[in-house]
């Protein structure tokens, strides 16, 4: 039977006060919202995916303050993972457009590259609005439905939190995982002991490849994600890369056709795989990509409607006398909202104009209800802010359009509006995550609001610094960093602005995606397979066959099987903070002149695509090793309980 509001009672009673908003906390949640969003943003850009950080910031905060500092307050440390955890959502959202700002940068000789201040004002005012806009949703969403709306990752961190006695089994799962990942990437990506990829052209199936990057990263993605989505993603990959690319390059190569088909300039007949995937593939994965987005908020639409009619219900609404329901009064968004968007407009250095701001305070709201709502239902993971940025960058690049804004300058506004907007909708989702776990174990609103608004501003700050230090490391759009979204979102307003994008390879991908959605698979993760690489799809698939493994276990009963199956996202979450952070600091030493000192390529040492082989293999093993050695070791614990 699901709990309802009238019988919810918190983990810790309004009339009870306990340490809650301390300087331990703030530090702590401020320098885990640095690490998380930077880690997040290399994530993201390297495989056009993100995960939630609200449990990692949690048990971390629980290592910290309850083994090491030798406290005892489960508020404080669900303060350190609300601000903590914002830091990876707004650079959930910045990395989807910012990047593109930066390619026009290069691409265009009278495009100066954005600042640092143009940077951190689009990501703050993003993440503060979306925060802002949580006030008036919080009872509709949070109160009013407790016990309708799940919102999954908030309930799971409340868990968390309230088995704060196991806190440090659990966070020593996360830091041996962030320890392993960081050592191999360093290795790999560092020092170059061996290749971090490794493909393969199939010489007697010409056009076709296949491949993997061996990094612990995508097996820590593809373990969260699980074998079901994990096997979307890979089949768009393979109908990518074994089915249209070998078909693109039988037609082009009859007898001895020299066919050129755009937006290509070489013949098909002399392209390698790779730059079919680059001229081709791309394209029709964007039509995918786009069509899923659209598809899941017009799928939505029931929900857009329900909760649009709670959040107007819920406009006059001041919170209660108990300290469980105080919050930010409304006069917060009605004043705070129009002052930030003010504050875009008469910045210089900010491409935001007055009509923009009109869109981003519309638009903004609309997708903050849609983005909350949401992730009540489906969770962070598989909320369509990527659909949601489409579908603005659409709409605002034709207002802009029609208002005279074209070229260049009207590319670089729609991008800003999309940044500020898509920043909003993933903070919006990630608070609303964070209430619902304070709403569980007996936080105070306000303080909790509050908190996030600090999150945002220094993340937003942060998230500056990191993509300067990345594109000066590597640039955007490369192998490295391909930033697949942020390169969507580039093609898309292009498009619409210039009218030159190749529209038939787009509409292949729409229909196709249209084709997959009509048989019931799911397809926005079959378009992003298709959309990357097939080199990040094969190790994600991995990463999902240890989940499945997991779960097709026979275990002595369900909270056996739940506690290994926490552990397994602990330790990814580990892999993939680990290897974020690393990325970052290979980034300052590429710009400081230090990779070529470390790099072994350099004195002739390596191992080749063997090394690259057995070190995954030996990661995998170790993957699976340190799930099932913590379970045995659970299920001896018990049994010596029992025998008590």
């Amino acid at each position: 039977m699901k709990e309802s509001k009238q019988n919810h009672k918190p983990f810790i009673s309004a009339d009870k006060m306990m340490p809650e908003f301390t300087p331990t906390a703030l530090i702590l949640g401020i320098l885990l919202a640095v690490i998380f969003g930077g880690a997040n943003a290399y994530l993201g850009l390297r495989v056009g995916m993100t995960v939630s950080a609200s449990i990692p910031a949690a048990v971390i905060s629980m290592g910290v303050i309850r083994i090491i500092l030798k406290k005892d307050s489960i508020l404080e440390n669900n303060m350190v993972q609300t601000i903590g955890s914002a830091g990876e959502s707004l650079a959930a959202g910045a990395i989807f457009t910012l990047p593109a700002l930066y390619m026009w940068a290069n691409e265009y000789g009278s495009v100066k590259m954005p600042s640092f201040l143009t940077i951190s004002a689009l990501a703050t005012a993003g993440g503060i609005i979306g925060v802002l806009f949580m006030i008036p949703l919080r009872t509709a969403l949070i109160v009013e439905e407790h016990g309708t709306l799940p919102f999954p990752e908030g309930t799971a961190c409340a868990g968390v939190l309230l088995a704060g006695e196991e806190g440090g089994n659990k966070s020593k799962l996360v830091f041996s995982g962030l320890g392993i990942s960081a050592i191999y990437k360093f290795i790999t990506d560092g020092m170059h002991l061996f290749p971090s990829e490794i493909n393969w052209n199939i010489k007697s199936y010409k056009g076709s490849a296949i491949g993997m990057d061996v990094l612990p990263a995508l097996l820590g993605v593809g373990y969260i994600c699980g074998a079901r989505v994990a096997s979307y993603m890979l089949s768009g990959a393979i109908i990518g890369w074994l089915v249209i690319m070998p078909a693109i390059y039988m037609i082009g190569s009859i007898g001895d056709a020299s066919i050129v088909l755009f937006p290509a300039t070489k013949e098909i007949s002399a392209m390698l795989p790779s730059e079919l995937w680059n001229n081709y593939i791309r394209y029709i994965g964007a039509g995918a990509v786009a069509c899923g987005g659209i598809l899941s908020l017009i799928k939505s639409l029931p929900l857009i409607v329900k909760t649009f009619k709670r959040a107007l219900a819920g406009f006059g609404h001041k919170g209660g006398n108990l300290r469980t329901d105080r919050e930010l009064p409304f006069s917060f968004v009605l004043v705070g909202v129009p002052l930030i968007t003010a504050i875009l407009v008469f910045v210089p250095q900010v491409p935001i104009g007055i009509v923009s701001a009109l869109i981003i305070i519309f638009f903004g709201f609309f997708f903050a209800t849609v983005s909350s709502r949401m992730v009540g239902v489906v969770g962070s993971s598989n909320n369509p802010v990527s659909g949601m940025a489409i579908a603005t960058l659409l709409i605002s690049t034709l207002i802009l359009k029609w208002t005279g804004n074209t070229g260049i300058e009207g590319m670089t506004a729609a991008i800003a509006i999309g940044t500020v907007i898509c920043i909003i909708a993933a903070m919006a989702g990630d608070t609303s995550q964070d209430l619902k776990t304070g709403y569980i174990v007996g936080s105070t609103p306000y303080k909790q609001q509050i908190g996030e608004l600090i999150g945002s501003i220094c993340s937003g700050l942060a998230i500056a610094g990191v993509l300067y230090l990345l594109d000066k490391a590597w640039g955007f759009g490369t192998d490295q960093l391909p930033a697949p979204q942020a390169t969507l979102m580039k093609m898309v307003t292009e498009g619409v602005m210039s009218g030159e994008l190749p529209w038939k390879l787009v509409f292949l991908g729409i229909f196709l995606a249209l084709a997959i959605e009509i048989i019931g698979i799911p397809v926005l993760p079959f378009a992003i397979g298709l959309y990357l690489p097939i080199h990040l799809s094969t190790p994600i698939m991995a990463g999902g066959l240890i989940r499945l493994l997991v779960n097709k276990r026979k275990y002595k009963n369900d909270s056996h099987k739940h506690d290994a199956e926490n552990r397994g996202i602990l330790f990814s979450s580990g892999l993939i903070a680990g290897e974020g952070l690393i990325g970052i600091l290979l980034a300052i030493f590429a710009i400081v002149g230090i990779s070529d000192k470390i790099d072994l390529a350099n004195y002739g040492i390596g191992l080749g695509t063997i090394g690259s082989i057995t070190f995954f293999v030996l990661l995998y093993v170790m993957f699976i090793f340190v799930i099932f050695k913590e379970n045995k070791e659970d299920n001896r614990n018990e049994s010596q309980k029992t025998k008590k």
